[in-house]
């Protein structure tokens, strides 16, 4: 029976795993207003499951797969869904989005969320068929890889189911590991590690339930002109290189993070860049599931054994934060991260901050030094085996830290425990603020100040408190397109954000939504995630970045120097613009 809310279905579907007993739970309309899908939806749910106050790799933690009012509609890249839990990492809130068939095949069983408590008394496929549920034994998929993983439940279940699977790392509870679909990822903050304690290798649905719309010839044609819009310059630079085109911008800029972060340009980048891989070797361009952008490029390895997908992430993790200028072992490595279900940043920042400790000789493990391409690649297939230092580099960067003690936790590349993306903060002092404040720890996706840095705006490497709103407005931003949900690469599409995404939901639920309501439905949401993490046990002293970074300017550039004092200052202005307390109480 079709729901009577245009865009939703109004119910979730929770499953408890230790007696593969599901159940459908109403989701009522304020509810559904008020935090629209995906993130937003995601993190109220936990919250009412209380979480916020439960072990991540326990039965009793929660995990949600959820949707969103968008998915199953003509407009472009809308075929995401959010994967929400306590992360293993970081102890704080987790949410993970990504592209695939996966979203559009789970709401199609006919629910807004699929919510996952218990554990499976052994590893198990969880399929969901028409929202009817089973478990199936997965004796035989056990230490397969993402891909291998994948291909075979397509032969066994039929081309028509999609999934979400672990690789070995999550079958280990690697702390950063992955959650993998059509070869993508629900990567950060290891969501990867939830499912794999919840002994579920992968998850199979297959449904015929569609949404309605509520006015859907309009909704046809502003999806066409978004679609449209998509091709335009402010998405070119994607289609052309992908992400990674911004290697060789941030190394002109000094701020691409090398050696673990003790230099902020590598004389490598050239020889790593797209522009010249592209040249050695096949590239071909693919797009996510229902995207009109394309930004995706497929670069093939060098030994035939297939191709590998390059962004700007996982080439500035596995290549110049770990001192590595070898595009074939930066692919390889790529390639490895894909198959065994890794985080490539996570996994790339803490191979790169072992690396340092061998250098400083706080780690005898001799073979493992920068630029040593066979090294990292031992590196990470010790993640997933957890063989010899594996055990430890699985821990992250900040957990490693404290077992090797030394005051190493001063270079440990990493946030709240989340190690920090390809964006140095002290010559991109809008985005310091952003990793620093951030909810879920350094993430470019929640917080997308990297934007104000590169506008003309502030002075990136002397931003002052009165630009705190900046990255307060950039981070709203995110928690929409995170919660309605869209790719952020649409972002320079929208002319008014907030007044057309209220045009596009009212169009999709016949709301009458306003754009100032989904700017406080934004901040709503934001504060919803300082809400779990404040119950999960958060302090003041979290909100901050690694010592060294606030100590030492980069060598590269010496005008890029952040202090304790100036980014206290900028935190209290977020703080207070946010309507908290200054030290960042609700």
């Amino acid at each position: 029976m079709a729901s009577p809310l245009p865009g939703y279905h109004g119910c979730l579907l929770r499953i408890y795993l230790s007696t593969g007993v599901s159940e459908q739970v109403a989701l009522d309309e304020t509810l559904l207003r008020s935090t629209i899908g995906g993130s937003g939806l995601g993190v109220e749910l936990l919250l009412r499951e209380g979480a916020a106050e439960t072990d991540p790799l326990s039965p009793d933690a929660s995990i949600a797969f959820v949707f969103s009012p968008l998915v199953g509609s003509p407009l472009t890249t809308s075929a995401k869904f959010a994967v929400v839990s306590k992360s293993p990492l970081t102890g704080r809130i987790n949410d993970s989005l990504a592209s695939s068939g996966f979203a559009l095949a789970g709401k199609k069983t006919g629910h807004d969320a699929i919510v996952l408590t218990g554990r499976a008394p052994r590893l198990s496929i969880l399929v969901i068929d028409e929202g009817v549920v089973r478990l199936e034994s997965a004796e035989r998929y056990r230490g397969l890889s993402t891909r291998e993983t994948e291909r075979r439940l397509r032969e066994n279940l039929g081309s028509e189911f999609q999934t979400a699977t672990v690789g070995p790392a999550g079958e280990r509870q690697v702390l950063f590991a992955t959650i993998s679909h059509d070869g993508r990822h629900a990567g950060r903050g290891g969501s990867g590690a939830v499912l794999g304690s919840k002994n579920i290798k992968a998850i199979a649905v297959r449904g015929t339930v569609r949404p309605h719309w509520a006015e859907p010839a309009a909704l046809v044609e502003l999806a066409r002109k978004f679609s449209e819009k998509s091709f335009g310059p402010a998405t070119a630079k994607y289609r052309e290189l992908g992400t990674a085109s911004n290697l060789l911008t941030f190394n002109r800029l000094h701020v691409l993070p090398t050696r673990n972060f003790q230099q902020g340009s590598f004389a490598g980048a050239e020889a790593i860049s797209p522009e010249q891989i592209s040249v050695a070797r096949e590239r071909t361009r693919s797009s996510c599931m229902a995207c009109t952008i394309g930004c995706e490029h497929l670069y093939g390895l060098q030994n035939g054994t297939g191709s590998v997908r390059l962004e700007y992430e996982n080439l500035f993790a596995l290549g110049p934060l770990c001192g590595i200028d070898d595009p074939e072992v930066i692919l390889a490595a790529s390639r490895l991260c894909d198959d065994l279900g890794l985080d490539t940043i996570s996994a790339g920042g803490t191979i790169a901050f072992a690396m340092e400790c061998v250098e400083r000789g706080l780690l005898d493990e001799p073979w493992l030094k920068f630029g040593d391409g066979a090294s990292l690649l031992q590196s990470l297939d010790s993640i997933a085996t957890g063989d010899g230092l594996g055990q430890l580099l699985a821990q992250g960067s900040r957990r490693m830290a404290h077992a090797i003690g030394h005051d190493s936790i001063d270079f440990a590349p990493q946030v709240k425990g989340l190690e920090i993306p390809g964006y140095d903060p002290r010559g991109l002092q809008t985005m310091a603020l952003g990793f620093a404040v951030g909810s879920r720890g350094a993430d470019h996706n929640r917080s997308g100040a990297y934007e104000v840095d590169f506008s003309t705006a502030v002075d990136r490497c002397n931003v002052g408190p009165e630009s705190a709103h900046l990255a307060v407005e950039t981070e709203d931003k995110a928690a929409l397109m995170d919660s309605l949900i869209l790719c952020k690469f649409l972002r320079g599409v929208f002319t008014d954000f907030f007044a057309e995404s209220a045009e596009i939901l009212r169009l999709v639920t016949g709301w009458d939504v306003t754009g100032n309501e989904l700017r406080e439905t934004a901040g709503r949401i934001v504060t919803n995630k300082k809400r779990f993490n404040i119950r999960a046990g958060w302090t003041p002293d979290e909100d901050t970045l690694p010592p060294r970074m606030l100590r030492q300017a980069l060598p590269d550039d010496p005008r890029a120097a952040l202090s304790k004092e100036s980014l206290g200052g900028l935190i209290r202005a977020y703080n207070l613009a946010r309507g908290w307390s200054a030290d960042g109480w609700i």
